[in-house]
């Protein structure tokens, strides 16, 4: 299956900017996020799976998970994965095949990139619309 993936076209440099690991920063800070199109609906209404996916993608992601929490909310499920680093969150629409889902990180010993991409196959994403920021700080 491919997936089109879209990066919002003001964000195109800063995703290109965050592919490098500066040194020189004071604070790392990598913000990955976007929104799933036609996913799996059976997958985003398993309130399990999707704790579970978290969990794998903090473990891909080389972060330090602390806990998990989620909440059932009418047909959709929103799960938040708190990390030593930041957080991972999901959250689902399945009447709409829609999911929201943010990787943050500022531990540039991680790869929120790679947690990002598996949760968007996990899901089944058929359309991403993917955005990033460098939430470092330089002195």
């Amino acid at each position: 299956m491919q997936v089109k993936v879209v990066a919002m076209i003001a964000n195109r440099e800063i995703l290109k900017s965050l592919e490098r690991r500066d040194k020189g920063a004071a604070v790392y800070g990598k913000h990955v996020y976007g929104n799933l199109y036609n996913c799996d609906p059976k997958v985003l209404s398993d309130q399990r799976k999707l704790e579970e996916i978290v969990i794998n993608a903090a473990k891909l992601g080389g972060m330090t998970l602390l806990d998990v929490k989620s909440w059932k909310i009418g047909e959709g499920v929103s799960v938040v994965g708190i990390v030593l680093e930041s957080h991972i969150t999901i959250h689902t629409w399945p009447e709409l095949s829609f999911a929201t889902v943010d990787v943050y990180s500022c531990g540039s010993h991680t790869d929120p990139e790679r947690a990002f991409e598996y949760i968007v196959r996990e899901l089944k994403a058929k359309k991403v619309v993917r955005g990033g920021a460098d939430r470092s700080m330089y002195v």
